[in-house]
């Protein structure tokens, strides 16, 4: 499934990145300090497991972080998987 058309919401309030797919939230937790960003879980609906939510939900948020200049500290055990499966992603790490 293609999720490009899906806006990506930067909920600042409870420091959430959501994406709304099929009327469902999926979200990433994250804390910022300073100029780093701490990407703390990722939860989808069981209803959209299996269905690349999730790579989407994270690669939206990298596309967020690199474009707001932000220095990437992944404690969430998936997106630690994901930038194992997509080293391209490393730039955004902290050095």
């Amino acid at each position: 499934m293609n999720y490009d058309d899906i806006e990506l919401i930067n909920n600042e309030a409870i420091h959430n990145f959501e994406l709304f797919v099929d009327g469902q939230r999926a979200f990433i937790d994250y804390k910022t300090k300073d100029n780093k960003i701490y990407l703390i879980h990722t939860e989808v609906p069981k209803e959209l497991q299996g269905q690349g939510v999730a790579e989407a939900i994270v690669e939206k948020a990298f596309k967020y972080i690199e474009a707001h200049k932000l220095v990437l500290i992944p404690l969430c055990s998936y997106i630690e998987v994901f930038l194992r499966k997509h080293p391209e992603w490393d730039r955004l790490l902290a050095a």
